[in-house]
């Protein structure tokens, strides 16, 4: 009797030799690195703190290296790794609370510091400003809320250093002077 034996079955039948995608640790960290640093920023939203999740993560890979049996979805693995730790990190973050008798109250402010009242300042300093003459009103405003020197101002208008200096001066004295100004501020 003979026996057949189909040679392409039996080396279909052997088991084939595991190539891996990444011989090494080393070799897959430096290759996934920065796409797995993404990912930990991703999951942090700080780079400091990114790098030492990454490098967590990356150490219960390491330690796990043998045990992975397709090296194919270590990508999975890891990042499945960068979220528990992210997880843990999140649960495990200390929130100190401390009962006290009294509730701890600011300190009052004084009147000058009433939301209202510094806006009614804000709109009768600029009702004022717009009663101005055109270019005195320019100079002021460039050079007080644009916060330009006197040398910029006269360069932005064109006009000379001393000019700017002797309109925003006279500005500023009917600003002073301004009746409706006065009752805001007192």
């Amino acid at each position: 009797m003979t026996t057949l034996v189909c040679t392409s079955a039996s080396k279909a039948a052997a088991p084939a030799a595991r190539t891996l995608p990444y011989p090494s640790f080393s070799s897959y960290v430096r290759a996934r690195q920065p796409v797995l640093l993404r990912t930990a920023r991703s999951l942090t939203g700080n780079p400091s703190d990114a790098e030492d999740l990454l490098q967590t993560a990356l150490t219960k890979t390491y330690v796990a290296w043998e045990r992975i049996e397709d090296h194919r979805a270590l990508d999975g693995y890891v990042r499945r790794a960068l979220l528990n730790t992210r997880t843990s990190q999140w649960r495990k973050r200390k929130v100190d609370e401390f009962a006290c008798d009294e509730l701890p109250e600011p300190e009052p402010v004084s009147g000058g510091d009433d939301p209202a009242e510094q806006q009614a300042l804000r709109d009768a300093m600029w009702r004022a400003i717009m009663r101005l003459p055109a270019r005195q009103r320019a100079m002021v405003v460039l050079r007080y809320y644009e916060d330009l020197s006197e040398v910029q101002t006269a360069e932005v208008l064109g006009v000379s250093v001393g000019t700017v200096k002797s309109a925003v001066s006279r500005a500023l004295g009917k600003l002073r002077e301004d009746a409706e100004l006065g009752l805001v501020r007192s």
